[in-house]
């Protein structure tokens, strides 16, 4: 399942996207060759589970000898110099990706119409945002909503999409209520865990620290979230 999610969804569906050049244009030689020598390495990765099409695969992305086969070939080494902060980074970018995709969906907006997003912090790799969602992003570090704006949030932050369209203020408002209520049930299940003396002397730091995380983004996502209620409610 790893190796299929890793193909499937980071290689596949995340990073050919984010790499694609513009319509017509040319790749860069030094993307292609990169994005070519991830294909090999996955394609050794997934050998074992499906044989047949890997070997027709490998054979067909590179000039091979007359006795090589994917087989024979050496998997991928151990990479030691992984990136955690790389790695929550993208991360991030994705779930904001999403969110704005989600908002597009719900309210009909084809993807070819540029949508303006206010954000109130820096956010990383804003080019390639821009350039995945067709989304002009500016930032402002004012926490009131503004009128006509969707409003989500990823972590801490706080993101506000201008709208052409009207938007249905009564259903907006029973979205983010129901929002609420989950939000609300959620933190008060993760401070069950944090109030109890023997699972916050007992669990491992990092288990108890990943509960907090939870506690503080929770604590935001309501805050945010009452404060767009109450200007929809004005």
């Amino acid at each position: 399942m790893n190796v299929y999610k890793l193909f499937r969804d980071e290689f596949s569906a995340w990073y050919l996207e984010m790499v694609k050049p513009g319509y017509q244009q040319p790749v860069d030689k030094v993307t292609y060759l990169a994005t070519f020598e991830f294909f090999d390495k996955l394609l050794k990765l997934l050998h074992p589970f499906m044989p047949f099409i890997t070997e027709e695969l490998w054979q067909q992305i590179k000039e091979r000898g007359e006795n090589e086969s994917i087989m024979l070939a050496s998997l991928p080494p151990k990479v030691d110099n992984e990136n955690p902060a790389l790695l929550d980074d993208f991360e991030k970018l994705k779930k904001i990706v999403t969110s704005l995709r989600n908002i597009r969906q719900e309210k009909n907006i084809p993807n070819k119409e540029i949508l303006t997003v206010i954000v109130d912090e820096t956010v990383k790799y804003p080019e390639l945002l821009c350039s995945m969602c067709n989304i002009i992003l500016t930032q402002n570090s004012s926490s009131e909503c503004f009128d006509g704006a969707i409003q989500f949030m990823v972590g801490a932050t706080e993101f506000f999409v201008h709208l052409s369209v009207k938007v249905d203020t009564e259903e907006e408002i029973k979205k983010l209520e129901a929002e609420l209520n989950y939000q609300e049930g959620f933190l008060a299940s993760v401070m069950k865990k944090l109030n109890n003396e023997r699972f916050v002397s007992s669990a491992p730091a990092q288990v108890v620290e990943a509960e907090r995380k939870k506690q503080t983004d929770a604590e935001s996502r309501i805050q945010a979230i009452s404060l767009q209620l109450k200007n929809l409610k004005v």
